[in-house]
């Protein structure tokens, strides 16, 4: 896990995206891996579909080559290596995910029917099913604004806990501070409103971030406890933020599903970089629906074989680490 994958889209380069994971691998010591995948052809042998194909490697090769120059342009120093690869986007960046240490891509702001079903989705298919942090960039972070900060989700889950120790290191890289957030619906039941179900909330929000601080000394840490939808109240504690951090947490077939709501409106309605963070591997041994869907179809997950470069000058460099 010593780099941080980046997905480039070969039909709009997403510029925030990019800077972010430059600047994240240049902070964490890490290559950052340029990634652009070539969709399958559909129709077989037929010439318009072979035609449409050589088409989309073609602009492939211009996407990544345009994205490696502008790293070098921000980052001379950073290690980059290339890769364009056979097969559907999402799923492999999924399979790459595996040996990452995170993955990074850019939104292209689909409706919610086109995320889900259509063939170019990669956002909510790969947020759902990647086993490392996926953070999706639709805007840039807010470096301008003091004190820098990290926002966290917060709801008392396991994945919840993940995405704290996560935040907390984003936090302590960045010099920024930690906001700790626990949204607390408004119920029907009028005696769900009280005291004792804010002081419980504090309680359990406190017991989520205990002992953080000991272990990041240089990070301050805020908590608190919000009123409302957790979709609205958590991108409105965001909106001046570095990044949001999330855990996922939901379950079901669909990728959707699997996201849970919060996340999936978080997609949407993040005005910074939201990262979602899975369960750490011995907590999904059990119960994860990825794994079961392989173990159902008997079919593990592979990694996706790297194309055979083209002939261009850059062609001999893909794949390789400077």
């Amino acid at each position: 896990m010593n780099e941080i994958l980046l997905g480039v889209d070969p039909q709009e380069l997403s510029v925030p995206a990019l800077v972010w994971a430059a600047d994240e691998a240049a902070r964490r010591g890490l290559v950052l891996r340029l990634v652009v995948a070539v969709p399958p052809a559909h129709g077989g042998l037929r010439y318009d579909a072979l035609a449409r194909q050589s088409a989309l490697r073609v602009r492939a090769e211009s996407a990544i080559a345009n994205a490696e120059d502008l790293v070098r342009e921000l980052r001379d120093d950073l290690r980059i290596a290339t890769d364009r690869v056979n097969g559907a986007p999402a799923t492999v960046l999924r399979d790459m995910a595996r040996h990452a240490a995170l993955v990074v891509v850019g939104s292209r702001r689909l409706g919610r029917p086109a995320e889900m079903f259509s063939e170019s989705s990669v956002v909510v298919p790969l947020t759902a099913r990647a086993n490392c942090p996926v953070v999706v960039v639709r805007a840039p972070e807010h470096t301008a604004v003091h004190p820098p900060t990290v926002v966290v989700g917060v709801d008392g889950s396991e994945s919840s806990r993940a995405a704290v120790a996560f935040a907390v290191e984003e936090a302590s890289l960045r010099a920024a501070r930690l906001r700790a957030v626990w949204v607390w619906p408004r119920s029907v039941l009028a005696h769900d409103d009280g005291g004792e179900g804010l002081a419980e909330r504090r309680r359990l929000l406190a017991e989520s971030v205990a002992g953080r601080a000991e272990r990041y000394p240089d990070v301050a840490i805020t908590q608190d406890v919000l009123r409302g939808h957790p979709v609205e109240q958590l991108a409105l504690a965001s909106q001046e933020s570095l990044s949001l951090v999330v855990g996922r947490r939901g379950r079901g077939g669909y990728s959707g599903m699997r996201l849970g709501s919060t996340v999936h409106g978080l997609l949407h309605r993040a005005p910074c970089p939201l990262v979602t963070v899975p369960l750490p591997q011995r907590e999904r041994r059990t119960g994860d629906p990825a794994r079961a869907d392989r173990s159902r179809s008997g079919v593990a997950d592979r990694p996706v074989p790297a194309a055979p470069h083209g002939t261009g000058r850059r062609a001999p460099r893909h794949g390789t680490v400077r």
